[in-house]
């Protein structure tokens, strides 16, 4: 008759140890996903704010010759503000205005940090009518 001690199997204290490497191990690996998905939606709010901007910009090529500030938000919280000014400078027989310097800025806030995109260009100015 065999005897009973030489039934080999895994300790209580083993199994605790085993038990504790997996569930660090497993924390771990929560950790690692969860930062890459606040990593990838920061990165789709940023591409969101850059295009907002890009269409703004695109939306004011010609603005008058006087200026432009405009504001909003979208329903997904961005703010967004378009101001143009005259050039500072005179370039050959350009009339006053016909060149507007322009700023289009996007914020939002994402968690508890403020992000913002400010794009600058030189637009046309146009005479109103």
């Amino acid at each position: 008759m065999p005897h009973a001690s030489s039934a080999r199997g895994f300790s209580l204290l083993e199994m605790l140890v085993a038990m504790a490497i997996l569930g660090l191990s497993l924390g771990a690996l929560y950790q690692a996903t969860s930062g890459a998905t606040r990593n990838v939606r920061m990165d789709e709010k940023y591409a969101y704010g850059v295009e907002l901007a890009r269409s703004l910009l695109a939306d004011n090529a010609a603005v008058p010759a006087g200026g432009l500030g405009r504001t909003g938000e979208t329903a997904g919280g961005f703010l967004w503000r378009v101001q143009a000014s005259p050039t500072r400078f005179a370039i050959g027989d350009l009339p006053q205005g016909a060149l507007q310097d322009i700023e289009v800025a996007v914020s939002w806030t994402d968690g508890s940090r403020a992000r913002q995109v400010v794009l600058h260009s030189v637009v046309a100015g146009v005479a109103a009518q």
